[in-house]
């Protein structure tokens, strides 16, 4: 008991998934049976003191967590992984776990901040791609010009992103509906581990797919691969219409639609690869098959399948929201560092302020406490006759 309440097996799920760990993996690391940890979980049985240090130290969740009842309705719906075919489910699951917890900390925020209410259509499932695209673009007064910053378009109408390190090469990116105390939310999280400006940005358009065209509570367990792979690509040809909307992009490819160095001013305008925009070429018409084919030789020759001019020079967009909230909340003096973890764990939610920094792409150190320079004063010795 801690405070008159009991230990929430649950929370023990929770902690044990987000860092990635299976039941015997830790029961190994305290050194007890797995059937004690799967009893812990189903609140059967409840932790000795020794043991619950055991699982602070080993999981670097704090002592209350394990104590606290949600007390907010949520619940989660799909986690679309770009490039899941690659992860692990170990790997999948720590990422929604996170995700949830990003949902959550979203709710905390509510509480001091206004954020953007969610700003999607209503589409007809029959409707093709292309045309949802279009729309979408026409829906969010984007017209048919290049998108410079994608993060920053799906930030201002109600769309939740973070970045973190997933510690993962297998993620790019995923996405996650939750329907939180009855009201839907969309929250994307990007990796930090690899990326390019242009990969960040169609990774974020593949991810709008999603949200656009595939139910947030599909059974996804019970789709073949094939059926999967079908949703993937669809994510994928979404994004690819709606970074280069067909009349615009047009004109421009159909200049000189097979010089890889034109590629090159496209990329800088367009902020899509250059990959990419090939391929979208050739779905439009403009590249034939064995032009396209020719064209991706040429690239292979020039080292631009691993490494893409401009990678490595055009500036790569982050999320804003969650930071600037964090930011108005501190600036303006409505809590201090330590009072939002204080605030946090009346909520309902104790986490340290790092591991709050991670969730939420915030500099390291950035709740840290912070206290008025201390000067050392040395202590002057006294001279004994």
């Amino acid at each position: 008991m801690l405070n008159g309440k009991r230990f929430n097996g649950t929370r023990l799920r929770s902690a044990r998934t987000y860092r990635g760990m299976t039941i015997t993996e830790l029961a190994d690391n305290l050194g007890v049976a797995s059937k004690s940890i799967s009893q812990y979980e189903s609140n059967q049985s409840f932790p000795q003191f020794d043991t619950l240090m055991n699982i602070i130290r080993t999981l670097r969740f704090p002592r209350e967590y394990f104590y606290e009842q949600d007390n907010i309705e949520i619940s989660i719906g799909n986690t679309y992984f770009r490039n899941s075919s690659k992860m692990s489910k170990k790997e999948e699951s720590m990422q929604k776990e996170k995700t949830k917890l990003i949902g959550k900390l979203f709710i905390f925020l509510s509480e001091y901040i206004k954020f953007p209410d969610l700003n999607l259509p209503e589409f007809d499932e029959e409707l093709s791609i292309e045309y949802k695209a279009l729309k979408l673009r026409e829906y969010w007064g984007l017209g048919e010009d290049p998108i410079t910053d994608i993060i920053y378009v799906l930030e201002k109408n109600g769309i939740i992103i973070s970045s973190m390190h997933t510690n993962s090469e297998n993620v790019d990116a995923f996405s996650q509906q939750q329907n939180i105390n009855g009201k839907k939310h969309y929250i994307i999280v990007l990796g930090n581990d690899k990326s390019s400006a242009t990969r960040r940005q169609f990774s974020v358009a593949h991810e709008l797919g999603h949200i656009i065209l595939h139910d947030g509570f599909l059974e996804l367990e019970n789709m073949t691969r094939e059926e999967l792979r079908k949703i993937e690509n669809e994510a994928h040809c979404f994004a690819t219409a709606f970074l280069l909307p067909k009349n615009a992009f047009s004109k421009d490819i159909q200049l000189h639609p097979t010089n890889p160095e034109y590629y090159k001013e496209l990329k800088k305008k367009w902020r899509t690869s250059i990959s990419a925009m090939t391929v979208r070429g050739n779905q439009l018409g403009i590249i034939s098959y064995n032009s396209y084919q020719s064209l991706m030789n040429k690239m292979s020759r020039l080292g631009w399948k691993i490494d893409e001019p401009l990678d490595d020079t055009l500036i790569m967009s982050t999320p804003t929201v969650l930071r600037r909230a964090i930011d108005i909340i501190l600036d303006n003096g409505i809590l201090d560092e330590l009072g939002i973890t204080k605030a946090l764990s009346l909520f309902g939610l104790s986490l340290d302020g790092e591991e709050i920094e991670i969730l939420l792409g915030l500099n390291k150190g950035k709740l840290m406490p912070k206290h008025l320079d201390s000067k050392v004063i040395e202590l002057p010795l006294i001279k004994r006759d």
